[in-house]
């Protein structure tokens, strides 16, 4: 199973502090560093210093880093539109040399539209943003050069776009749909995804997640085996009861309940149920590590976790 680290920047990190993690994560053989995309803190605090762009921040990453994969879990069709965005993952996977991926989503957290004087349509709408996004993102970046790409929808319309620029990676970045959604979410998958990510659900939810999706595939044709299936759960981990007990206080959370509810425990308990989450078919975790101030969290993981899952 390989390991991501996961970040959560708009609870309170400036770039700084996120370039200390990302190096952090790539010096300690980690495969990839994410963040989440949002533009308002969540919960207690004032989110100081405030949010920062997740695609501005990749691009600095990108110069930045040398070998780990660099992505968003996820991006909201409310905040970009998809021939920009296109343009936008396009020149940072260049930047990078070919490291980028991009997760894709509906959104969900209609205080930061507010804040920020963002639209927020209802759910059913922006299932329909989001298939139109990932029809026209893909299409721009496969269409062949010299060719050009259009697309008409009820939400977007393209005509004879030069499609440029193109990704580093041929013929595309990946892509990633995730959420539990039980219809659109694994149709979407099957018809447009590399990778297909359930955040943050039980091994059960999780095991059911993944079978609706390999259904799916199976309905449109596609061998479910060629799609990445993945899971994002919160992490929390101590070599010790103290140890635990001050990382949890740190991110404002019970032990007890990281144990039941996210990775949460003694490395030897991490390895067990990211292995029982492996048997239910994840090749992958999403590490959401949330106190971006404490890197000794991240060697623990990387020393006493990550060889006994890899």
């Amino acid at each position: 199973m390989q390991l991501r680290i996961f970040t959560e920047p708009q609870q309170g990190a400036d770039y700084d502090r996120l370039l200390a993690v990302a190096r952090a994560t790539e010096e300690l053989g980690f495969d990839a560093f994410f963040r989440s995309d949002h533009y308002l803190h969540m919960g207690n605090g004032s989110g100081l210093p405030g949010p920062t762009d997740a695609w501005v921040t990749l691009a600095g990453l990108a110069i930045q880093t040398t070998r780990i994969r660099l992505g968003t879990l996820m991006s909201p069709v409310t905040f970009r539109l998809p021939g920009p965005l296109a343009i936008s993952a396009a020149q940072v996977d260049e930047m990078s040399g070919g490291r980028i991926e991009l997760g894709l989503g509906t959104g969900w957290f209609d205080a930061e539209h507010t804040a920020y004087g963002i639209p927020f349509p209802p759910v059913g709408d922006r299932f329909g943003l989001l298939a139109e996004q990932l029809a026209i993102i893909t299409g721009l970046w496969q269409t062949p050069p010299g060719q050009t790409f259009s697309y008409q929808g009820s939400h977007y319309q393209v005509t004879d776009s030069p499609a440029l620029p193109k990704p580093a990676q041929r013929p595309r970045p990946p892509v990633l749909v995730g959420g539990d959604g039980p219809r659109r979410t694994p149709r979407l998958a099957a018809q447009y995804a590399d990778e297909y990510n359930v955040p943050f659900g039980s091994l059960a939810d999780t095991a059911a997640a993944f079978g609706r999706v390999r259904e799916a595939c199976a309905a449109a044709g596609r061998d479910a085996a060629s799609m990445t299936y993945s899971a994002a759960q919160t992490v929390c981990c101590g070599r010790t009861e103290a140890e635990l007990a001050r990382r949890a206080a740190a991110i404002g959370q019970d032990p007890a309940a990281l144990r039941a509810n996210a990775l949460g425990g003694t490395p030897a308990e991490l390895v067990d149920k990211l292995g029982r989450f492996a048997e239910a078919g994840a090749a992958r975790a999403y590490l959401q590590v949330l106190d971006l101030h404490d890197l000794d969290h991240l060697e623990l993981l990387a020393t006493e976790v990550a060889p006994q899952v890899a």
